[in-house]
């Protein structure tokens, strides 16, 4: 059982003639509250003044057919959580599945141009690297760069991130065989 005040009540069926027909038919104010127990059918249970119970139950039969239940709970100070559909269900279910899937993708992706930077560095800071660990970093950046490229074919992440990622580790890459002097850019070409 809830208590509504007949205001509340009019506010919520957002029509003025429960509040109108009250008043004329047997004095009643707009202060009086009404006791709803049911909120889809508005049964009108006691109210403060026998007089009023009487009027504000035929006002209420005439007024409830337009009433949603929701209306009158909100007015009765009640939330009526509506029913989720099996579709919204499905939804949330597919949702949470691709959520798992692209955050693991996200973090390879990071896992491996982590790797990539990070042989990069120990390339800089061994001085005169071997062979083997350029072919080494080399081989990380290439890895790197093929999960990019699955991630941006299956929308984990859009296709511009995709290329400014790939952008960032060819530029360590240049920088660092640049200054191991294993690599001189050629002088751009003055055009005419």
């Amino acid at each position: 059982m809830a208590s509504v005040s007949i205001r509340a009540a009019t506010q919520a069926l957002g029509s003025l003639s429960l509040s109108s027909q009250l008043r004329t038919s047997s004095r009643v104010s707009l202060g009086d509250s009404l006791r709803v127990s049911s909120f889809r059918g508005c049964q009108l249970v006691a109210a403060s003044r026998p007089a009023v119970t009487a009027a504000a139950s035929r006002s209420l039969a005439v007024v409830a057919a337009a009433a949603s239940p929701p209306a009158v709970a909100a007015a009765a100070g009640k939330t009526v959580k509506p029913k989720k559909v099996d579709s919204a269900i499905k939804r949330a279910k597919q949702a949470e599945v691709r959520r798992v899937y692209n955050k693991s993708r996200r973090t390879e992706m990071s896992t491996r141009m982590k790797k990539a930077f990070l042989a990069l560095e120990e390339l800089r800071k061994s001085g005169s690297p071997s062979e083997e660990q350029v072919v080494a970093a080399e081989k990380l950046i290439s890895e790197a760069f093929s999960i990019i490229d699955r991630s941006v074919k299956v929308n984990v992440i859009h296709q511009n991130k995709g290329a400014r990622r790939k952008a960032r580790l060819s530029r360590a890459k240049r920088a660092t065989l640049i200054s191991l002097g294993l690599y001189t850019p050629e002088p751009a070409a003055a055009t005419a």
